[in-house]
């Protein structure tokens, strides 16, 4: 009788341990398309967009967003844009896919701003259900000036994982933006 309790004990323990291990991986990849009217503090740009759709893809290493704003009104001197970013479309951050490690390592990369150069750190930490990536940009101004932009990123699912909530705040840059929270429905 005592083997069977403790065999059932055990047993208990072993699921708890894998129910808690896969809670903390929560899997964000898909199709998103964003509403914007449960979004809030969207810039001009992506109020007007016909389509803003962010593609995720992740595995147990690595996790890729991808931005894509159809549509509406580039930002002022911005060019045609459409990708990248996920800082509401306030100019926080380079066109094209962003990838993260998800092993809480930084990866490090070297970008590139019209004639300016300089060092961009990514971040991904996950706590509970909610993932968050930093991305830090430090570059030399044409007046000679270092400057840092930090832009974080919280990402959560909503129980049913149809929905998915963005909450943006950045730092840094030449003007205050307020924090955005952008709000995506799986397709």
């Amino acid at each position: 009788m005592k083997r069977i309790f403790l065999i059932a004990g055990l047993a208990t323990a072993f699921l708890l341990v894998v129910v808690a291990a896969s809670a903390q991986k929560a899997g964000f990849a898909g199709t998103w398309g964003l509403d914007k009217a449960k979004s809030q503090g969207l810039s001009q740009r992506m109020q007007g967009a016909d389509k803003v759709t962010l593609t995720i893809t992740q595995d147990d290493k690595t996790i890729v967003l991808d931005q894509k704003v159809e549509g509406g009104q580039p930002p002022a001197g911005g060019g045609p844009g459409g990708g990248g970013g996920m800082g509401g479309g306030r100019g926080a951050g380079a066109g094209g896919p962003q990838t993260y490690n998800l092993d809480g390592k930084e990866a490090t990369s070297d970008v590139t701003f019209g004639q300016n150069t300089g060092k961009r750190t990514m971040k991904a930490t996950m706590s509970g259900g909610t993932l968050e990536l930093m991305s830090k940009t430090s570059f030399t101004g044409q007046d000679g000036s270092e400057r840092v932009n930090t832009v974080t990123q919280k990402l959560s699912l909503s129980a049913d994982a149809k929905t998915l909530t963005v909450v943006n705040h950045r730092e840094g840059g030449q003007q205050p933006v307020p924090d955005t929270t952008m709000v995506y429905n799986k397709q």
